[in-house]
């Protein structure tokens, strides 16, 4: 598994250290334990794993700038995906993982006692009630994977991102249609896309499209609508 993730960072200029190769695999650990327990990952195979979630989340790091001290929101974190890989790429991130499900919300705050003495905190809330509360443009970098369509993701997230800061959607190759599907929530919502980067896994596990959004104004006080909404009647 250690050499799957050097070499497919050392394909895109990147690499951990020794310490943040253990804490990745630590974190698939437990990942594949609690999945026995409740739905977090349909992949189980440690270096598939190893592929799909950890190098897939790290390709972030292709989009955005990482810098130490920024606060990142990851909106329906799910199994801590990509935010817990990204916390422990970047140690000086302040994280916040956001779920909706109690449970995996829990599973995430025992995780990351574990792997991190701070900088992190576990919200256990959808992204549409955190948007219009104290959480409202508040994070530097909102992030979401496999979560929702770009039309719904737009409305989760850039309320959250503080003008200035950056949406970042993680997307297979339906992303650039779905893109083009949400240019007007994107604008309505305050956004400009900034850029696309088109991403090749390794070992053929497929193509992936990072959409970096940038906030350049503030969100009208009407979004995000009340919880289920924006799914249910995308913009």
């Amino acid at each position: 598994m250690r050499e799957i993730l050097r070499e497919g960072l050392a394909t895109w200029g990147l690499s951990l250290t020794e310490s943040q190769e253990e804490l990745m695999i630590a974190f698939l650990e437990d990942l594949g334990a609690a999945n026995q327990r409740m739905n977090l990952t349909a992949i189980t195979d440690p270096e598939e794993m190893a592929v799909k979630h950890i190098l897939d989340s790290l390709a972030a790091a292709l989009a955005v700038d990482l810098e130490e001290g920024k606060t990142l929101v990851d909106v329906g974190s799910g199994g801590g995906l990509p935010g817990i890989p990204l916390k422990i790429f970047q140690p000086g991130l302040e994280l916040t993982l956001m779920e909706a499900s109690r449970k995996k919300a829990e599973f995430l705050e025992a995780v990351c006692k574990r792997l991190f003495p701070d900088g992190w905190q576990v919200i256990w809330s959808r992204a549409e009630d955190a948007g219009r509360g104290s959480w409202r443009e508040s994070f530097d970098l909102v992030t979401a994977r496999a979560v929702a369509s770009m039309r719904v993701l737009a409305e989760y997230c850039l309320p959250l991102a503080r003008v200035g800061g950056v949406f970042l959607a993680l997307k297979g190759p339906e992303g650039a249609k779905e893109l083009d599907d949400a240019a007007r929530a994107i604008e309505v919502l305050g956004g400009q896309v900034e850029k696309t980067v088109p991403v090749l896994l390794p070992k053929g596990a497929g193509e992936r499209l990072l959409i970096a959004i940038r906030k350049k104004s503030a969100t009208p006080a009407n979004y995000p609508r009340r919880a289920g909404i924006p799914q249910k009647r995308p913009l």
